[in-house]
């Protein structure tokens, strides 16, 4: 008899679940149909069915492959959008920040301490401190406590306790103050299972190729699975455009002209080991043209971002040689002991939707977001910043409601904890007995509530039948073999890029970017979907191509070469030349 669902323990989603919902999504007419798998189209997913609504989600790809795995890591109220006077911006996402933190993911988003140094007076620390006082204030305004300790003025020797490896003579003191930070890879895949878990229909590798309209209304959309080439249509009441920004390429293919515009911009971020400097803190440094984050994670820094516009392949950004150059010069102003090319182990590009105004600077475009019925039957949700997902994809869906008939429910994604989250702090607390009762070391534990929550026993289960996945990935000491079966059974991964690059960080976070783990990993997942050795090779082909040219793309002086040379790689669904079982 299969498990009782409950909201603690997750149901799969797996590649028979995702035939199902396609399936569910042909046979009969949606309420809301989302297109887009990142953090917005996810969240609206969720919010749909969650009020009671026939829901169905589309991503061409993988979940989060595009900006939403590729963002600086923070959930965060930006305190740079204070000096701009957005401040409903800041408190928006600072009451977000507290939810995310205390109530809907706990066991996702961890708090993170940041250094703002100062380099002049006593007039900029009051400056500093005033706006640190209003992002603290603005944090109490939703009802809740903030979920994080208030802001703090250091003297110049504490900053350099807290920070040693700083330039003595860079900084005369600073403030530190707090944010948060999540995988947001792994945030998305978690959305999308909760949808799915609350009865939304969601199928990832389905590429939206057109629309379908009576008169100038649209009711549905054509699409194709991309793992079989099968193409069918599918009937909606309301279809919600959240692709971010493929915004405008979307929007073409309704045939009409868009009311506004999104603009890409290009942010690119370095990881370096952790030992290659000493903070107990984050740093926040200013630039000509913006801020540059150095960031905790995990045995790693993250260090970016860079802000030019974009106007080539939006489904591979590439970093180029002058990008890396343009952070290691900026983080190396201010360090004691330099940083160079030698200490980078890993580099990743995304794209920003910015929606597009008279501005020609990317970073002076608007993080606001825009929802608008663009015409009959189709929403569109544009712009806005990670942190403040929950909102936007709340408005989008409330917009699509004004289109259905009948009493529909308010949202209320507000009280819904993503799977994983509802009794992760009791789990925390059990976490030595955890470990002992299954004999796995606690940091092991550990590692695993913060990355699946209460829904670590299943990956402890899996170790109990098949001891053998508590081992780690080699290469990647970080993660271990049952997580990589478990992205295949429960996760929606179906590749093996999925895994290396979104399940885990494997593919930035490893100095050989996956390269050792690809053939293992491959046999696991293998093993998993039932592929025999000739697909195992190609998807190891496949992964080892990418990382050949994201690299080469980072030898490249410019966008233009380094695109070409990114590009250079097939993308999942088609064959690099030579692959093992292709013609």
């Amino acid at each position: 008899m299969p498990p009782r669902k409950t909201v603690t323990r997750s149901t799969r989603l797996g590649p028979e679940e995702r035939a199902s919902a396609i399936a569910n999504m042909r046979a009969k007419e949606l309420d809301i149909l989302v297109i887009g798998g990142g953090i917005v189209g996810t969240g609206a997913a969720l919010d749909a069915v969650t009020r009671g609504l026939r829901t169905g989600m589309l991503e061409a790809r993988d979940w989060a492959s595009g900006t939403s795995s590729r963002s600086s890591k923070l959930v965060h109220g930006g305190i740079r959008y204070l000096e701009q006077l957005d401040f409903r911006l800041v408190r928006e996402a600072l009451i977000e920040r507290g939810l995310l933190l205390q109530r809907l993911a706990p066991h996702l988003v961890k708090p993170v301490r940041f250094l703002y140094p100062l380099t002049k007076g006593p007039l900029e620390r009051a400056y500093i401190g005033a706006g640190m006082l209003l992002y603290d204030a603005f944090s109490y305004t939703g009802g809740r406590p903030p979920g994080v300790p208030h802001h703090r003025h250091l003297s110049r020797r504490q900053l350099l306790r807290a920070a040693p490896s700083l330039h003595p003579d860079a900084f005369t003191g600073g403030l530190t103050y707090w944010d948060a930070q999540v995988d947001d890879a792994r945030y998305v895949a978690t959305l999308a299972r909760t949808a799915s878990f609350y009865g939304a229909h969601v199928a990832s590798r389905v590429e939206v190729t057109g629309f379908l309209k009576v008169g100038q209304r649209v009711t549905g959309v054509r699409a194709q699975d991309k793992e079989t080439g099968e193409e069918f249509e599918i009937l909606a009441k309301q279809v919600v455009n959240a692709t971010g920004v493929w915004t405008d390429d979307t929007q073409a293919m309704v045939g009409e002209r868009g009311q506004f515009k999104v603009r890409a911009s290009k942010g690119v971020h370095l990881v370096v080991p952790r030992d290659r400097f000493q903070s107990k803190v984050g740093l926040l440094l200013r630039t000509e043209k913006s801020v540059l984050f150095v960031i905790p994670w995990g045995r790693h820094w993250l260090i970016g971002t860079t802000d030019t516009t974009w106007d080539l392949d939006k489904a591979h950004p590439a970093a180029t040689a002058a990008d890396i150059d343009y952070l290691l010069e900026h983080v190396n102003s201010v360090l004691a002991t330099k940083l160079s090319r030698d200490d980078v182990e890993g580099v990743f590009a995304g794209l920003r939707p910015l929606l597009a105004g008279e501005s020609d600077e990317t970073s002076k475009l608007s993080r606001e977001h825009i929802v608008a019925h663009s015409v009959p039957g189709l929403v569109v949700v544009a712009g806005g910043k990670w942190t403040t997902y929950r909102i936007m994809a709340k408005d989008a869906v409330d917009e699509a409601v004004r289109g259905l008939d009948g009493a529909i429910s308010e949202s209320v994604t507000e009280n819904i904890g993503l799977l994983g989250a509802e009794g992760y702090e009791a789990a925390w607390n059990k976490r030595s007995k955890i470990a002992k009762a299954y004999n796995v070391h606690r940091v092991r534990v550990e590692h695993l509530l913060n990355r699946y929550g209460v829904m670590t026993d299943e990956l402890l289960e899996l170790i109990q039948d098949r001891p053998e996945l508590a081992e780690p990935l080699p290469g990647a000491d970080d993660y271990i073999g049952a997580e990589v079966v478990y992205a295949a059974t429960h996760e929606g991964a179906l590749h093996l890029d999925d895994v290396l690059a979104r399940r885990t960080r494997i593919s930035i976070e490893a100095w050989d970017r996956g390269v050792a783990a690809a053939p293992v990993a491959a046999e696991l997942m293998g093993g998993a979907l039932g592929w025999d050795a000739a697909r195992i090779e190609r998807e190891v082909a496949f992964y080892l191509a990418r990382v050949e040219a994201e690299r080469a793309s980072q030898e490249q002086p410019d966008d233009a070469s380094a695109d070409r040379v990114r590009l250079a790689a097939p993308d999942v669904g088609s064959a690099p030349a030579g692959a093992p079982g292709e013609n």
